[in-house]
């Protein structure tokens, strides 16, 4: 049976795990991207449930990001400017409050689409990890500032 390399880890084709926090990128309804030039953002059906959105909502990036909580609104900026400026991808988890209410945790899963040498998109997958978590869970500490290499 042929094997996958995909962020890390092996997964033996045809016995993908069912568990969203484990599924293979190409997963279509945790999927997401961004395009860089208008910021316009393309989510899968499961990634708008997430954020408390009706699946026929199309989210504005400026509006998403708000939902974020603060901490971890940072975190994502700081990975996410990176992931740029040096065409490599991330994962974080993050807490968010969607738009229905409540508190979710959101592992967040990035990896840049690049044209030669530009990154002109970015896209992953987004899946429930509340249940890593807690009601009590405390915010995660900051991330270190990133070193300049």
């Amino acid at each position: 049976m042929a094997d996958r390399f995909d962020l890390g880890r092996i997964i033996e084709l045809g016995s993908a795990p069912s568990d969203p926090v484990r599924a293979p990128l190409d997963t279509s309804a945790n999927a997401w991207s961004c395009e860089l030039a208008g910021q316009r953002l393309d989510w899968g059906t499961d990634v708008r449930r997430l954020f408390g959105y009706p699946t026929s909502h199309c989210p504005q990036r400026e509006d998403v990001v708000t939902l974020y909580e603060e901490s971890s609104r940072a975190a994502m900026e700081r990975l996410r400017a990176h992931a740029i400026r040096h065409r490599r991808g991330f994962t974080l988890d993050i807490a968010i409050r969607p738009v229905d209410g409540g508190r979710r945790w959101v592992r967040l899963v990035t990896m840049p689409v690049c044209e030669g040498k530009a990154v002109t998109r970015l896209k992953g997958w987004k899946a429930d990890v509340s249940h890593l978590y807690g009601d009590a869970a405390p915010m995660p500490l900051p991330a270190p500032p990133l070193s300049r290499v």
